[in-house]
């Protein structure tokens, strides 16, 4: 498994030139609109579903 989760675009702008950043530990640049943001997975969800 990867240590990092690659985005496919920017959750800002939408954009799709994204860097890997070193600081944060596994951030993302958005070359767009220059924000840096973090991909987390969280879990997944094996409660029963209400109909």
């Amino acid at each position: 498994m990867t240590e990092r989760a690659t985005p496919f675009y920017c959750p800002y702008c939408g954009d799709e030139d994204l860097r890997p950043q070193e600081e944060p530990h596994a951030a993302w640049l958005c070359t767009g609109c220059r924000r840096v943001f973090v991909v987390k997975f969280v879990g997944i969800s094996v409660g029963q579903v209400s109909r």
